[in-house]
């Protein structure tokens, strides 16, 4: 289907992909960094099965969502383009094992309680899926979004390497919510930055770091970001039903 402008739906894509690329280029040449060390993925969030076919055909690698119904099938639908797909959303537990069955990262670790029944689908699966522990930036008391308190990552890290069908990659996190009272992009990710450097002390080999989203990834490469998880920046607006 064309847009009102007479373009298609894989030129719009296209040209979302072109921009944020460009962004990201421009945020690693201010930083210094080589744009190859930052990947893409796309979130896939509400948009359909279709748009993941053509992001495939664009040379996209790794999407993500956070439903996990949504994920299930859309996953199922598109598992002969052989795409990394990243759970990012909040877990539940009773879920756990279910994700782990057809996500290859699950970004969105941040207690205990879940490396278990991940384990378990993944062993099931007879597939390693790659674990990144999401920290907490949110201000203290705030009903924010989802994360470990960075005092917890060395008690929630042990969990994970004892498993032996996750591998710890890295942290991720996401900026607080504004109007939460939590600092804004660019000091939450310098704070993640530092909490970083300290993981990594620990866990040499987990330096994958998932920051950064469409409205401030770079502020997120600033700070060595090696994935942005980007959204509406690339497929548009979300569509309005869920």
């Amino acid at each position: 289907m064309n847009g009102a402008d007479g373009t298609t739906r894989r030129d719009q894509i296209a040209a979302g992909l072109e921009t944020v690329h460009g962004r990201i280029a421009t945020a690693c040449a201010d930083a210094g960094r080589d744009p190859a060390d930052v990947q893409l993925v796309v979130v896939t969030k509400f948009f359909p099965a279709s748009d993941v076919r053509l992001l495939a055909e664009l040379g996209v690698s790794d999407v993500g969502e956070n439903r996990h119904q949504e994920a299930e099938a859309k996953a199922a639908e598109c598992a002969d383009l052989g795409l990394r797909w990243h759970f990012i959303g909040g877990l539940q537990s009773n879920k756990a094992a279910a994700v782990a069955a057809y996500a290859d990262v699950v970004e969105s670790v941040d207690r205990a309680k879940l490396v278990a029944p991940l384990e378990r689908g993944a062993e099931r699966r007879g597939h390693v899926v790659d674990v990144l522990l999401q920290v907490s930036l949110d201000p203290p008391g705030a009903e924010g979004r989802s994360g470990a308190d960075p005092d917890d990552l060395p008690t929630l890290a042990a969990a994970v390497a004892q498993s032996s069908h996750l591998r710890l990659r890295g942290l991720m996190a996401v900026a607080p919510l504004p109007g939460s009272g939590g600092e804004e992009p660019a000091a939450a990710f310098a704070h993640l930055a530092a909490i970083r450097r300290e993981f990594l002390v620990d866990h040499p080999d987990a330096g994958w770091l998932s920051a950064g989203m469409s409205g401030d990834l770079e502020d997120a490469v600033r700070v060595g970001a090696t994935h942005v998880r980007i959204g509406s920046a690339v497929l548009g607006p979300r569509p309005k039903f869920k």
